[in-house]
């Protein structure tokens, strides 16, 4: 249970997001998912249920693309080598995926590879657990941006969000959005889904967007379950248009990438990027 302070500023967060919804809600919205027609995910599933193989898609910070575009190209294992990671970082220049998404060790590494590649680099902060506190995880964006990367997926302090403690999770999540804002870093917030309620994950999305985060992602991949349509779905509702959603873990297969899209995803976080996008150019 909140205790009486931390529902008050839970209250006045969705109050102050629902408020700048209002004043700057944009025209044509859909009524399904009260975003943007362009951007409502029935929209899409149309279109690949059509026999689509690639897909523009905007996502926040991204620009318009195909189905690489959308990918992080993933390699978090502990027992990586560097020539795991030099041969992720030749797949992605290949295929132009979004970013390589790797642990911190290997930021560097992958920066000088992919220079010039149009091909960024994603670094993972407070990875897996999340149970670091806020000055570990802003030193760890710091080092990371410092390092290279042009993206961070942190994952938030679930057992603070279980606890209730709101204020802490805000800290939490802002300790990391406050450095990647000045260096037009893309900053996601993983909320690891699988581990939490409806509410909770209502919650998360909430205080990742009064945060400024620019995206929301479903899982770390290390948790007891992935992403799911569903999540996507409520995480999308709960955001709106503005944001990015990444659906991460378990996106193994074009049809699986397919059902995030669908349901709101705008970036899809797979070890199976190469296979994927082989399927796609299948006649």
């Amino acid at each position: 249970m909140l205790n009486p302070g931390d529902l008050q500023r839970l209250i006045e967060i969705i109050t102050e997001e629902v408020l700048a919804a209002e004043r700057g809600a944009p025209s044509g919205q859909c009524a399904c998912h009260s975003v943007l027609f362009d951007c409502c995910p029935d929209r899409l599933r149309g279109v690949l249920e059509a026999g689509a193989s690639r897909l523009g898609v905007h996502a926040a910070g991204g620009a318009p693309g195909g189905v690489a575009a959308m990918i992080d190209h993933t390699l978090l294992k502990p027992d990586a080598t560097r020539a795991d990671v030099e041969k992720l970082c030749k797949e992605a220049a290949e295929f132009r995926f979004a970013t390589v998404c790797i642990n911190p060790v290997w930021v560097a590494l992958a920066s000088a590879r992919l220079r010039g590649s149009g091909v960024g680099v994603c670094s993972v902060v407070g990875f897996p657990l999340g149970a670091t506190t806020p000055d570990v995880k802003q030193y760890e964006t710091r080092r990371a941006i410092f390092d290279g990367a042009s993206e961070i997926d942190m994952v938030i302090n679930v057992g603070a969000l279980k606890s209730g403690d709101v204020r802490t999770v805000e800290r939490d999540i802002e300790s990391v959005v406050e450095p990647c804002r000045p260096c037009g870093v893309i900053s996601k917030v993983i909320i690891e889904a699988a581990l939490l309620s409806d509410d909770e994950k209502i919650t998360a999305c909430t205080l990742s967007k009064a945060a400024g985060a620019d995206f929301v992602k479903t899982s770390t991949g290390f948790g007891p379950g992935g992403a799911t349509a569903a999540d996507v779905a409520l995480m999308r509702r709960v955001v709106g248009a503005e944001m990015g959603v990444k659906a991460a873990g378990g996106v193994r297969d074009l049809e699986a990438l397919k059902a995030m899209v669908a349901a709101g995803a705008t970036r899809v976080g797979a070890s199976a990027g190469v296979k994927i996008i082989q399927e796609s150019k299948r006649p």
